[in-house]
């Protein structure tokens, strides 16, 4: 049997649709790390032998800013997070191996439909002085600077029973901005729950209905979904457009919109991306049939050492590095200091600090070169690497549909010059016939941004973060054409290199939970404050209880909060949100006595907004202790 099976991994409980034809392979969308993939093959060869492995499952996330960190096991992604959070890991894995059991066991005869149409008030393209610096005569192919079409698999039963969709759609997740202290699914995991509520029966909770509504990521690096574009907050005028400063610093200059917060704009995203992809599911009249077998290709390579041809020469790409403008952040999220994008010359005294960690080499300094080198990643390896330089690359054909999962998040132009080349290798010498190609960013590997040559040149935030140097791009592109002649060819590539897992050799700072106690006279599960007993709809509720540590146990698969409704005609307490849900949206730990030490109480403030007419209600705590 060949197997296709989806997951969506938006909150604590991922879940996945799967359809099959005669041999298999997978798709499972989620924010990933080689340490993360490893474990999850390792996890599913245990339960199914070789049916499964590293070329034919595929990872992908949607790039929410608003997720648990310590998962990725190179060093400079877990700094925020004081190290590697073992728990973290563990719970990720655990989820998308369960979610792709449930698809495997699941699977039923059916087709799948893809059809495409354009969303167009949904993203801005937040680095524009890098775009416009690609070819005009490129440039003038497209009407828009950001990429605006939306790609829609509709997946049922052969007898026409919905199961679920999938789409792509390029645009940031960053609505919720970085003052949100709480894990969210951004703008594409509020989609995602407004699709599933309407195709799951009344009463679903968020993530426990049958039907899946996947809101999957694409070549997002330069596009934000804060259509405002980015103002002055201390004057509220345009910031200065090449460096994105006001009076000379990044700090004030933020782009926001179209809500009057950042809860309200997440919605706005949200629904418009829900609206397209519920119009697309439902013309059925546009929408083509997949036919053809499911094959699959893949191979490692070494991107720090890449060999690449081009039309000037011949090139390598570099070991990884970060430039000055990345530590200048974007207008969906400034940096600090007095770092600026657009940046290509060093500072004395910048050169001095990160020299304190590493004087690249010159041969580095010319690889990356117009980048300035702020941080040389690469050249570093105490304790562990700072940086991956084995990135997995991949292809899966359905019928005409190519899926290319790549490790990274490419920018608007990159991306258009990739599908088109993979899509010229497809259907050359009589390959495949009306393929369509789909880029599924950030998969299997994280290793930051992938711009366009001339788009290096401006050294946008985008440009200095792509880390293995100006011929990133073109190198990608060359590989995923070795990967589609394979594919047409039936080829079996050389495996490559092989991908390191060091989340045993890591260093955690965060220490567990040594103690979990109570304030003096509260035991575990008190109520502290009690909210209102009658509520209104659109009312704010608020309750405090005394709790364990949410360390002690991560819910996996459950949640811990839930509002609680009695049912009239059961007499039972029935389970109408949990945490999951957005009017649950402010729940939050106070008075922690420290990382490890627990006194904690809980607060939670809930929005009712359907509860017609009013009954009897309550929330309920679950934790460990």
């Amino acid at each position: 049997m060949r197997h296709l099976a989806a997951n969506d991994y938006r909150t604590q409980s991922p879940h996945s649709f799967a359809l099959h034809t005669d041999h298999p392979a997978a798709v499972s969308l989620k924010e990933i790390d080689n340490t993360l993939f490893i474990n999850v093959i390792e996890r599913l060869q245990a339960e199914y032998g070789d049916v499964y492995g590293y070329d034919n499952v595929m990872l992908s996330g949607t790039h929410t800013h608003s997720g648990p960190g310590g998962y990725l096991q190179y060093l400079l992604f877990d700094i925020t997070s004081l190290g590697f959070v073992h728990e973290t890991l563990d719970a990720m894995v655990e989820g998308i191996f369960q979610s792709i059991k449930r698809a495997h066991e699941s699977t039923v005869p059916g087709r799948v439909y893809v059809s495409s149409g354009d969303l167009l008030e949904a993203s801005i393209n937040r680095s524009p002085t890098g775009y416009l610096n690609n070819p005009l005569e490129e440039r003038l192919k497209y009407q828009h600077d950001t990429d605006k079409t939306m790609t829609l698999l509709r997946l049922e039963a052969q007898d026409g029973t919905p199961l679920g969709m999938v789409n792509w759609f390029a645009v940031h997740p960053t609505s919720m901005n970085n003052t949100n202290t709480l894990i969210s699914g951004d703008n594409k995991g509020y989609a995602s729950q407004l699709f599933e509520e309407a195709m799951n029966p009344a009463g679903s909770l968020p993530g426990q209905g049958k039907f899946v509504g996947a809101f999957a990521q694409t070549n997002c690096g330069d596009v934000s979904p804060n259509t405002q574009g980015p103002r002055c907050i201390d004057t509220g005028l345009p910031c200065e457009l090449a460096s994105s400063t006001c009076n000379g610093r990044v700090q004030n200059c933020i782009a926001s919109g179209p809500g009057k917060d950042m809860v309200e704009s997440t919605k706005i995203i949200g629904t418009m991306q829900f609206d397209k992809a519920w119009e697309l599911y439902h013309n059925t009249s546009s929408s083509t049939l997949l036919s053809g077998p499911v094959q699959y290709v893949r191979q490692t390579i070494d991107m720090s050492n890449f060999t690449v041809n081009t039309e000037n020469g011949t090139f390598r790409t570099c070991k990884p590095a970060l430039g000055y403008s990345f530590a200048a952040g974007t207008i969906d999220g400034p940096g600090a200091f007095d770092f600026s994008q657009g940046t290509t010359e060093s500072n004395p005294f910048w050169d001095m600090i990160s020299g304190l960690l590493h004087t690249p080499s010159q041969e580095q300094i010319s690889c990356h070169a117009p980048k300035p080198i702020l941080l040389d990643t690469g050249e570093i390896s105490r304790p562990y690497p700072w940086h991956p330089k084995v990135m997995d690359t991949q292809m899966g054909l359905v019928g005409q549909l190519a899926i290319m999962p790549v490790p990274g998040e490419f920018t608007t132009m990159c991306g258009r010059r990739f599908r088109d080349k993979v899509a010229n290798t497809l259907t050359s010498g009589g390959g495949i016939t009306d393929v369509v190609t789909v880029l599924a960013g950030l998969s299997n590997v994280y290793s930051h941004y992938i711009t366009t040559w001339e788009e290096y040149q401006v050294q946008r935030y985008e440009a200095a973060s792509t880390i293995f140097g100006p011929h990133s791009c073109q190198a990608y592109i060359q590989q995923y054409q070795t990967l589609a002649t394979a594919l047409l060819n039936n080829e079996v590539l050389a495996e490559g290199p092989s991908m390191p897992d060091m989340s045993y050799s890591v260093i955690t700072l965060l220490p567990g939970v040594f103690f979990d106690g109570t304030p003096i006279g509260s035991a575990f599960g008190d109520v502290i404050a009690q909210p209102y007993p009658l509520a209104y709809t659109g009312e704010t509720v608020t309750a405090k209880f005394v709790s364990g540590h949410p360390r002690n146990d991560v819910q996996l698969g459950g949640s811990f909060l839930t509002v609680e409704f009695l049912n009239d005609t059961t007499g039972a307490w029935q389970v109408v949100a949990t945490d999951a849900n957005w009017e649950t949206s402010s729940f939050k730990v106070v008075k922690p006595l420290s990382g490890n030490i627990n006194n904690n109480e809980i607060n939670t403030r809930e929005t009712i907004v359907k509860l017609e007419p009013p009954k009897p209600w309550w929330m309920r705590l679950f934790f460990g202790s």
